[in-house]
């Protein structure tokens, strides 16, 4: 069997995808010198690459190219981090655990508080420094330190440590503050 030319454009019409048969199509020129317009005429235009605004301010970076919560790292301390434990905590009553008739499930999203449990061996509660921020939680004693980016913004300002000298344990308990909390609690 031989092909024509005509049999090879029908062939290729059938392997084409098909196209939207949509008005906005005629509108468009179909070859090349339909194409150009008084924008074409002379050497084509070199693209400039996007120049980013000046402020007045001799800062390094802009606040957005900062990630948060990096200004509270220190890469150059020696000290090693301790172990630590991230547990999610919610306040389930009676009817939520026997009867089911609350609104709250196993899922972390039913949780209220973040329990970060640090442990500290050889350390005294003197020695002990916490500080919390809404998505970042510091602990530093003489032998350890802990930089650690909390997965949920918190209460920074409403919080509980509690040491347990025997385990040489810290338990934090933070309340998380969450944009759509209203609608699962």
């Amino acid at each position: 069997m031989e092909f024509g030319g005509v049999t090879l454009n029908a062939l290729a019409d059938l392997l084409k995808p098909q196209e939207d048969d949509n008005s906005d199509n005629e509108d468009q020129p179909v070859t090349a010198a339909a194409k150009l317009g008084p924008g074409s005429i002379g050497p084509p235009k070199k693209q400039q690459p996007k120049q980013e605004k000046k402020s007045d301010s001799k800062d390094i970076w802009n606040a957005e190219e900062v990630p948060e919560g990096s200004e509270f790292e220190d890469d150059n301390d020696p000290r090693p981090q301790p172990e630590y434990d991230i547990v999610f905590k919610q306040a389930v009553s009676t009817e939520d655990m026997f009867l089911q008739m609350g609104n709250k499930t196993p899922s972390s999203v039913c949780c209220e508080d973040i329990v970060v449990k640090i442990n500290l061996p050889d350390t005294k509660l003197a020695d002990v420094d916490l500080d919390v921020k809404d998505k970042f939680l510091a602990c530093r004693t003489p032998k350890y330190k802990l930089g650690l980016h909390l997965p949920h913004p918190v209460d920074s300002k409403n919080g509980k440590a509690q040491w347990d000298g025997t385990k040489e344990l810290l338990t934090v308990t933070l309340r998380m503050t969450r944009e759509y909390d209203f609608l699962t609690n």
